[in-house]
């Protein structure tokens, strides 16, 4: 059995019963050393297996090989685990395993993503449209990335960012939002969330003029609201059109 589990933010509170009790069924719990870690109050008596980045087939390979040896095996992601997380990674790996795969029972089980969690810290600025981009080019080139921004900008989508910014890629939040700038104004609300839903959590409310000179990194998600997005008593607001 593998089970592909979205953990959400990562603290017990914030993660589904389903998903508890599919981690409590599991002999192997196995994904990113980070979001393991989170794990380890809970989960620390069972077999856990951490990777590093850029390790996901090989995740992969081994969730599948030792469920074919007749393990229970949960493999991680923070958030959910179908959004910029394992199961298609999963799913895809199984299909190269010749007739195998039929050996081995599946369940996806999904979480809150970061979209979902950073946005309740903000107030509520998903209540339209929006669209969810990431800023890493590890696996997406930067030229289609802004492409995306600024078609989604132009449709008037609220924004949310995934990996704002890294070591390697610490003006790729400025770039980000100076493509959205060349069709929404200055002057429009959007705010970050770092750890969002887990310990150290910060959040800030600021323009989009501001939010391009912010020294984010990967633990942090950015919201850019649309043409309608206000900020009242401290919290982004997106009207769908009720009032």
């Amino acid at each position: 059995m593998i089970f592909i589990i979205g953990l959400g933010p990562g603290g017990e509170a914030e993660m589904t019963p389903r998903a508890v009790k599919a981690l409590e069924r599991s002999d192997i719990i196995i994904g990113y050393k980070t979001y393991v870690d989170l794990l380890v109050p809970m989960f620390g008596h069972k077999k856990l297996i951490p990777y590093a980045m850029k390790q996901e087939v090989a995740r992969c390979r081994q969730v599948a090989e030792l469920a074919l040896s007749g393990n229970d095996v949960a493999l991680v992601s923070s958030g959910d685990a179908g959004v910029y997380g394992m199961a298609g990674p999963m799913l895809e790996v199984l299909d190269t395993l010749e007739g195998n795969a039929e050996k081995i029972e599946i369940e996806i089980i999904p979480g809150i993503t970061s979209a979902c969690s950073a946005a309740a810290v903000l107030g509520a600025p998903l209540t339209h449209d929006f669209a969810v981009v990431s800023l890493s080019d590890l696996l997406t080139p930067w030229p289609l990335i802004e492409k995306r921004l600024t078609l989604a900008a132009e449709a008037d989508f609220v924004l949310c960012l995934y990996n704002p910014a890294s070591r390697n890629r610490k003006d790729y939040l400025r770039r980000a939002c100076e493509a959205v700038m060349t069709v929404r104004n200055g002057n429009t609300p959007s705010g970050w969330v770092r750890n969002a839903g887990r310990s150290g959590q910060a959040a800030k409310i600021l323009s989009l003029s501001e939010l391009k000179n912010e020294e984010l990194d990967m633990l942090c998600t950015v919201i850019i609201g649309n043409s309608e997005t206000r900020v009242f008593d401290g919290r982004m607001v997106t009207p769908r059109g009720y009032f």
